[in-house]
């Protein structure tokens, strides 16, 4: 299953919160895209997954998005 999260124009800590309460959600497996504008927010999904060791899959950011694909990977943590 894909989820997807429009966190533009949401400050920190708004879109990691959205990601977390996707993630806990959704199945082992789920993908979950994220479109996000506050800069702050590529630190904080990073750490996220190295974190909780869930995949990040993609990332790309401009002057004007950022975009991440996250994988949950089930690790009985949420």
């Amino acid at each position: 299953m894909k989820i997807e999260i429009d966190a533009t124009g949401l400050k920190c800590p708004e879109p990691i919160m959205l990601l977390h309460k996707a993630i806990r959600e959704s199945d082992d497996g789920d993908f979950i895209e994220m479109n996000a504008t506050d800069p702050s927010t590529e630190r904080d999904v990073d750490k996220f997954c190295e974190f909780l060791g869930h995949k990040l899959l993609e990332k790309k950011i401009t002057n004007e998005n950022l975009y991440f694909v996250v994988q949950k990977i089930d690790k009985n943590i949420i």
